[in-house]
């Protein structure tokens, strides 16, 4: 018998899926330990008795079933557990999201789930509230407090359905959700493990969008951040370079793109930025005021340190990194960018032999962000 009770890995399948429709099996190891979902998975294709720890309910039924070949190999609910979803609320919002459980057959509709499937189950590990039948409903009438005050992802599929005459402004973007946290909205994106090919003037109509909801439902005014997932600095770089034209790129929609692995160091920054406040804290760590630029520079750097221009890439901006990059192309002085040691191969290839790398570890900064959260 399995036990279905709060912070399980059954459960933790149950409302991710309830959420998403379907996982890739080539990323469980964005839920943890890849061996344990792997063999969790596979026993969950046969029968099981489950039994409700907090109702004493129980059911008998085979919970997964697992379709596809490769990289397209999906995991998805089997039709006769889904009145389990009625132990944790979701499976009327299920029903509607995917079609009476009917998925479409073609890659296209799986690579969407997928790419929101792996964005949620980052924001999940790094404590972000995803569920969207627990989350309050957004609305389009009136300016009301509606966001919750703590960190809440918000789908892309469930922003569009909010009034219908919104769905045209936002039918194709490639955003996957809206991160709220500590009074900011970040767009939510992933790549993967290819270069995502999108429409400029369809990502700023989507961002538009984004701004008025935001506006009506958390009183934020501006939304120009995004969270980039993907497997690579290199493909996430791609992709804001995408386009030949500079109004259609990716980083003249959004003027900061914060690039998060696919990965357990990805899950630990992305936990970072919910805490209030994050980057001017971790600034404030680093460097003295006197030395601060505060954005007033002539070009993007974050401190003058003993006459060297400091950029600093713990945030993962990697609109920032270009700017900066195309900023000191030419331009004489000593340049220094300051990053975790994940990050250093890809800097060292992108900006060239110019530009020194100086490396802190991430254990410090969630030491030293950690302390001053407790302060």
């Amino acid at each position: 018998m399995i036990h279905i009770r709060p912070g399980s890995q059954t459960q933790t399948l149950i409302m991710l899926l309830s959420t998403v429709g379907e996982f890739p099996t080539r990323s469980l190891h964005l839920l943890g330990n890849e061996r344990v979902y792997k063999a969790l998975v596979h026993r969950l294709t046969s029968p099981e008795t489950f039994r409700n720890s907090m109702t004493g309910e129980e059911m008998t039924v085979r919970l997964l079933t697992v379709t596809g070949k490769a990289s397209g190999k999906t995991v998805r609910l089997y039709k006769a557990a889904l009145p389990i979803l009625e132990w944790i609320g979701g499976k009327d919002y299920y029903l509607s999201s995917f079609w009476n459980h009917k998925f479409p057959g073609d890659a296209a509709h799986k690579e969407r789930n997928h790419r929101v499937a792996e964005a949620v189950a980052m924001c999940m590990r790094a404590g972000v509230a995803y569920r969207p039948y627990l989350l309050p409903t957004l609305q389009n009438r009136e300016i009301r407090s509606v966001i919750p005050k703590y960190p809440a992802l918000y789908l892309a599929k469930d922003i569009k359905r909010v009034g219908e005459e919104e769905i045209n402004k936002t039918m194709f973007t490639r955003l996957t959700g809206a991160l709220y946290t500590d009074g900011s909205c970040y767009a939510v994106y992933n790549t993967r493990n290819a270069v995502m090919k999108w429409h400029g003037k369809g990502e700023f109509k989507a961002m538009q969008n984004l701004v008025d909801i935001s506006r009506l439902n958390a009183g934020i005014s501006r939304v120009d951040s995004a969270v980039l997932f993907g497997e690579s600095e290199k493909i996430a770089l791609d992709t804001l370079l995408l386009s030949d034209k500079m109004d259609f790129r990716f980083d003249s929609v959004y003027r900061h793109v914060h690039f998060i692995p696919l990965n357990e160091f990805g899950i630990r920054l992305l936990s970072l930025m919910l805490i209030p406040d994050w980057n001017a804290q971790l600034l404030d760590l680093l460097f003295d005021p006197e030395a601060r630029s505060y954005n007033k520079g002539v070009f993007e750097y974050d401190a003058f340190v003993d006459g060297v221009y400091v950029l600093s890439h713990l945030d993962g901006d990697i609109a920032r990194l270009i700017r900066f990059r195309d900023s000191v192309y030419n331009r004489a002085g000593r340049f220094e960018v300051l990053c975790y040691p994940d990050q250093v191969l890809f800097l060292r290839e992108y900006l060239g032999p110019n530009v020194s790398i100086k490396t802190i570890g991430i254990d410090s900064v969630e030491a030293e962000l950690g302390r001053k959260q407790e302060e």
